[in-house]
């Protein structure tokens, strides 16, 4: 649900998660930090950047977001996903600055930094409110892994040379037994990532719902599903080897068995994504993909 902020128009304390590996990011970091405290704007740098840039001003994550009005995150998608596993179900704002890759959820292009900047801490921005997925692993019949993931579960066929048993259900109704390279379940903001790769929809990110995306499958009728985002999906691994896995926002990952179950639902938490200032949802995924075409 897209809304404006009038809540936070006085934005007074500002913090700072960067990918500390790209050189970009430390420079703008200092140039942002700098910019932000000539506005009388207090600043709280992660950790991890304010050791790269030799400042006494870094904090940890989890302390730093609790006590700030805003994230700012430089980096690409993969910066955000991490930095959202801190973030989730707090109502701080978040926005995301592009160093360069292929981000859908960075909006704030280098250029544009400033001047976005400016209009945000005058309150004049909207968000939307990102839905998350809660995901389980069960194996032996213990929970071996409990996560929240904004974009997606991965489960694939790891190092297998053949195809995998997923047998999948929809609020314990039976659904399929997918039988495929692997099954994809996500977000509407992952529905960009892993998942389009793989044939699925582009889903807006204020559509809340889950998409089941099946990795190569036999079946070619096996097709992308999108389902309510308050139905609980199950599935069970039916194959015979151990070298199966699952893989959450791409960063987090486990080795699955026979017989071990993943189960997902909505979850209680969610993210607010600053949107651009300059460019709607529709101009951003038409500039990414390289669509052509002006009214």
């Amino acid at each position: 649900m897209k809304q404006r902020n009038e809540m936070r128009k006085n934005i007074r304390k500002v913090g700072i998660i960067a990918n500390s590996t790209k050189a970009s990011a430390v420079e703008y970091t200092c140039h942002l930090s700098e910019w932000l405290r000539d506005r009388k704007v207090d600043v709280f740098l992660d950790e991890e950047i304010a050791g790269k840039i030799e400042s006494r001003n870094g904090v940890k994550r989890d302390d730093m977001v609790s006590r700030v009005d805003m994230i700012v995150v430089f980096g690409g998608d993969g910066t955000l996903l991490m930095a959202s596993r801190s973030i989730r179900g707090l109502d701080v704002p978040i926005v995301g600055i592009n160093l360069g890759g292929f981000g859908f959820m960075t909006v704030v292009n280098l250029n544009e930094i400033f001047d976005a900047m400016e209009i945000i801490l005058e309150g004049d921005y909207r968000i939307t409110k990102r839905m998350m997925l809660d995901v389980v692993l069960e194996s032996d019949d213990e929970q071996s892994l409990t996560q929240s993931v904004l974009n997606d579960v991965v489960i694939m066929r790891g190092n297998l040379s053949h195809m995998i048993n997923l047998e999948t259900f929809v609020d314990d109704k039976y659904l399929t037994t997918f039988k495929a390279d692997g099954l994809i379940i996500s977000t509407p903001t992952g529905s960009t990532a892993y998942s389009l790769s793989a044939g699925g929809p582009i889903v807006l990110p204020d559509l809340n719902s889950i998409i089941i995306n099946p990795i190569c499958p036999h079946t070619l009728t096996n097709r992308p599903i999108m389902l309510s985002p308050d139905v609980a999906v199950r599935v069970v691994l039916c194959t015979e080897d151990d070298c199966a896995a699952v893989t959450l926002d791409g960063q987090l990952s486990a080795m699955i068995k026979p017989g071990d179950t993943i189960k997902v639902s909505r979850s209680q938490y969610y993210i607010n994504l600053i949107d651009s200032p300059y460019h709607d949802y529709l101009e951003i995924i038409r500039t990414k993909l390289g669509w052509g075409g002006s009214p």
